[in-house]
């Protein structure tokens, strides 16, 4: 009902606990004007390439840093194909701007991408440039192929020095775009960061991909890639001697991405050079690696789906058929995912177990998730109308009249911070205590809080949230120690996306609280509750027509205890928001070029994928939150106990 609307928000709008600030500031800027100490949800993207990265400007992305945080905001920029005139033959919009957004393009070839388009630079004639102008696609595989290996091509010199100085243009570009898109008024209606990807590979060609986010505008001079050290423990060590011990002011975190790509290697406790990785260096990725992504354009890292694994369907969410992204292009390296490939629901579990040889766990990272998008559109998450996010150096053509993206691949989805405000330094502490979740695209609005003693009826109290701060932590928190634990408490409270006047929202279906733990004999252990909704509530989508039908809730809450808990284990907790089903992108496309696979006459050339064996018609779209965990012994967790949490019994479905 509409009172739920009107009291949830007016408790985002007012001030209603003078609790302290939960960060420092460390920049000059005029103070919000909107600040709430209970925090406000935030939406953004914190992975968005532009024309600097090769695998963008190889598919004629032609967008700058600078359009991509103008389009975050809400200006319509245009996409390829591009006609001879060089105008764009597409055009995209957001239906909502976006809080925040950070591009992100390769540290990688940045140097090279800018040479071979820049007359002016040194090394523009060079014959890789020649490649990269006339064969984009066959530059995509070699520049990336020598990348991947630690190396550079011969145009960037002897030394590399050449590519070095070349990367410098683009660099200050990228953090001249970040500050001009920053709005630094007490408005406070979008901020910018400046960031990086740093691409990493096993020698399998294994994914070990990272985002690097720096607080404020205080950075380094270049961005430290691959190639400058080909191992996770060299992008570490750089990013505290250059940044955070530097005594500069300067501040980053890290956020690994597509470890479902990653064949096990992402988390593994060798590094990709073959040396086991010391308790210094997990400390060091504890300090750095406070988030992870668990959902964007390439797949969902949540869980594995398959033979031998618990039966958790919704784990089937957007599983891509490979283990590794070369998989993709070479058969000889592509192979089936399996559980220990480098699903996050099996990461954090290694975590627990990796607490009791280390004493802390390195693996205690908070969710988010992105677009990965290629079109340097942060945000465009939409199931309709997806033009396709690219990604693997392949351009869009004039006369394309097939589906606009691998059939494998999704739109992506959006990060969520709760933050006091929308600044750098509001939204870098939410991130950095993992107060965050990520949504496969929609717009939920979903609270996770845990701790010994939560009132079992919060969901009908109006203070509910300051409540629950005061009882117990948010999500991505520890559970304090108590001298005897029982039974912790959680509350989970979701709203539903409420759309747009043209595209509204889809219902909740239900809640669930995914439990990871350590049972005594030493194995790893997971089990999924319902907590509020109803899985069988008759929701359905037709996707002859994609028309939705059936009963949903706008709003769900329920204070939950865990009826299994032992005060012995060390166990996580986070909770998994599931919309009604709906039609995916690609059905989409398939319902609208008329397309019903039981007549084959009614199929047109270039979709043939619609009637695929592989294709997955239907979607619930979903929100993650970041995991509460619980230790036997929280003495020895650096700090780590930001957060409380409790559940109960008492289950309320607000309509």
């Amino acid at each position: 009902m509409r009172w739920v609307w009107i009291v949830w928000w007016l408790l985002l709008a007012l001030p209603a606990w003078s609790a302290p600030p939960s960060f420092e500031r460390t920049e000059e800027r005029q103070p919000c004007r909107h600040y709430n100490a209970l925090k406000i949800p935030l939406f953004g993207d914190t992975h968005v390439h532009t024309r600097y990265s090769l695998d963008a400007s190889t598919q004629d992305t032609r967008t700058t840093p600078q359009q991509a945080y103008r389009f975050a905001r809400g200006e319509r920029i245009g996409i390829q194909p591009w006609n001879d005139e060089g105008k764009a033959l597409r055009s995209l919009k957001l239906a909502r701007p976006l809080d925040f957004a950070v591009v992100t393009d390769h540290a990688e070839l940045i140097g090279e991408v800018s040479m071979c388009n820049s007359p002016s630079v040194d090394g523009y004639n060079a014959w890789q440039c020649k490649v990269y102008r006339r064969w984009p696609r066959a530059a995509f595989f070699l520049f990336n192929t020598r990348a991947s290996a630690g190396g550079r091509l011969g145009l960037c010199g002897d030394d590399g020095n050449r590519c070095l100085t070349a990367a410098l243009a683009p660099w200050q570009e990228m953090r001249e775009a970040a500050e001009q898109s920053y709005d630094r008024s007490d408005n406070c209606d979008f901020t910018s960061f400046v960031g990086y990807e740093w691409t990493g590979a096993s020698e399998n060609l294994a994914n070990l991909h990272r985002n690097v986010i720096f607080r404020n505008a205080v950075v380094p001079d270049l961005p430290f890639s691959f190639v400058d050290n080909p191992t996770a423990r060299g992008l570490w060590q750089n990013l505290e001697s250059s940044c955070l011990d530097a005594g500069t002011g300067c501040d980053a975190l890290v956020i690994p991405h597509n470890s479902n790509l990653s064949d096990g290697y992402m988390f593994s406790p060798q590094d990709a050079d073959g040396v086991l990785l010391t308790a210094e260096d997990q400390a060091k990725r504890s300090r750095l690696e406070r988030l992870v992504e668990v959902m964007q354009h390439k797949g969902s890292s949540e869980c594995f789906f398959g033979p031998g694994q618990m039966e958790d369907e919704l784990c089937a969410f957007e599983q891509l058929p490979y283990d590794k992204f070369s998989g993709k292009f070479m058969n000889l390296t592509r192979s089936a995912p399996a559980a220990d490939d480098g699903f996050l629901r099996d990461v954090l579990n290694d975590g627990l177990k990796l607490k009791k040889e280390l004493g802390f766990n390195p693996y205690q990272m908070g969710f988010i998730a992105s677009t990965d998008t290629h079109l340097g559109a942060p945000g465009a998450v939409s199931e309709t109308d997806f033009p396709g996010h690219g990604g693997a150096g392949e351009p869009a053509a004039a006369n394309n009249k097939g589906l606009p993206d691998d059939l494998e691949f999704n739109p992506g989805g959006v990060a969520v911070v709760w933050a006091e405000e929308n600044s750098r330094d509001a939204i870098f502490a939410a991130m950095q205590r993992r107060e965050t979740y990520g949504t496969s695209g929609p717009r939920m609005s979903v609270r996770f809080f845990g701790g010994w003693d939560l009132d079992r009826e919060l969901c009908e109290a109006p203070d509910f949230v300051e409540r629950s701060y005061l009882g117990g932590v948010p999500m991505g928190g520890q559970l304090p120690p108590v001298a005897n634990p029982e039974d912790p408490r959680f509350i989970v409270s979701a709203l539903m996306d409420p759309g747009t006047l043209d595209s509204p929202g889809t219902a909740l279906q239900r809640i669930q609280i995914i439990k990871g733990w350590i049972d005594g004999a030493g194995n790893k252990r997971q089990r999924v509750y319902e907590v509020a909704g109803d899985a069988n509530n008759g929701a359905s989508v037709n996707p002859l027509t994609c028309e939705q039908s059936g009963d949903g809730f706008k709003h769900l809450c329920r204070v939950w205890t865990d009826p299994h808990f032992d005060p012995a284990e060390d166990a996580y907790y986070y909770a998994r928001v599931v919309e009604n089903p709906s039609c995916r992108w690609s059905q989409q496309i398939c319902v609208a070029n008329g397309v019903n696979c039981a007549n084959p006459g009614t199929i047109p050339r270039g979709l043939e994928a619609c009637c695929s064996d592989t294709h997955r018609p239907v979607i619930q779209e979903r929100a993650w939150t970041s995991p509460i965990w619980y230790s036997p012994n929280t003495d020895s967790l650096a700090g780590d106990t930001l957060n409380n949490d409790t559940p109960s019994e008492k289950h309320s479905n607000k309509d």
